[in-house]
């Protein structure tokens, strides 16, 4: 009987001192938010503009910081959620399909198996993006001068397996052709280039060009967008499909968490960036991410990974092969 009591003492104990702290977030202490790639990118300024209307969600006493840890196509950021402590207070931003597909064709210092999805934020279409004086004036072009001299035009990407890397991969495989691929901590450090003469191409996100949505006039042009149908906010750019090259490629991006955080504080956060995304200030002052806006539960995005994920276990194989040559 008394072993039974102490027991009983022993766990009350332990459920008052565990307790609060749940109960208390998230205005306890801050969140810190990762983020994979540098200041200025798509996934930044993503965290960035959401964020402070998630906190409202939450009652608005949270209080998110962003950190950015770029590197490695997001494996660094990826890692980290990972080995956070699983109290709600360490979160962050995962990048699909670089998320899922790095563990796919090397050994990586995070397992997906680690980390919970808590929200789909967006699905970003990759878009081709060249300086408004490139001689480039379509796909075709560019497909045409890597036929005639392979590797003599250069792509930009944000690293190995990031959806910019993948989709000049399956560019250059439904083309026959062999772009000179250049890898950069982020987009930011693309439109440098771009905008320097330094990089012939950019692969980026619709998202990400804002201030060309409407117009496609400035010191960059979009001249063709890797989804499945044109874009109300860029009406006059074609689909790569109708360039002759069926290539269809998208940035998902939402929030994950590490595995063990408690399921009440994953299904609060859950409804938070839910409610953030509808709100109409948000909407309206976050031009770039509007279009794109698709919102999906994080058990619902688990499902979409997984299925994912065996379509690009090809690509995966492939990599590898060309690793070990």
């Amino acid at each position: 009987m008394n072993r039974k009591i102490v027991a009983l003492v022993a766990a009350f104990g332990l459920a008052a001192c565990c307790s609060p702290a749940w109960a208390a977030w998230p205005e306890d202490k801050p969140i810190e938010v990762v983020v994979g790639f540098a200041p200025g990118g798509g996934t930044d300024v993503m965290a960035r503009k959401l964020l402070p209307f998630v906190e409202r969600a939450l009652g608005g006493k949270a209080k998110f910081v962003v950190l950015n840890k770029p590197g490695a196509g997001g494996e660094i950021a990826f890692m980290s959620i990972a080995r956070g402590a699983p109290d709600g207070h360490a979160i962050g931003v995962v990048n699909v399909p670089g998320y899922n597909f790095l563990p796919m064709t090397r050994k990586t210092q995070y397992s997906t198996d680690d980390i919970r999805l808590v929200a789909r934020v967006v699905e970003d279409p990759n878009v081709v993006v060249v300086p408004a004086d490139s001689k480039f004036s379509n796909l075709a072009d560019v497909v045409a001068a890597l036929r005639d001299k392979p590797g003599s035009v250069t792509f930009g990407h944000n690293g190995a397996g990031t959806n910019g890397h993948l989709a000049i991969r399956m560019l250059g495989a439904a083309a026959k052709v062999e772009p000179n691929e250049i890898s950069y901590r982020g987009t930011a450090a693309q439109r440098t280039d771009l905008l320097g003469g330094h990089l012939d191409i950019g692969m980026i996100t619709l998202s990400e060009i804002p201030e060309l949505h409407g117009t496609n006039k400035g010191p960059l042009r979009v001249i063709a967008i890797l989804s499945k149908k044109r874009f109300a906010s860029l009406p006059e750019v074609p689909t790569a499909e109708e360039a002759g090259f069926p290539v269809v490629t998208t940035a998902e991006r939402g929030f994950a968490v590490p595995k063990g955080v408690p399921d009440d504080i994953v299904r609060r956060l859950e409804a938070g960036i839910e409610e953030g995304l509808r709100n109409p200030e948000y909407l309206s002052g976050s031009p770039g991410d509007e279009p794109v806006i698709a919102f999906l539960p994080g058990a619902e995005w688990q499902k979409h990974l997984d299925a994912m994920s065996e379509a690009l276990r090809p690509f995966a194989e492939q990599m590898r092969a060309a690793e070990q040559k």
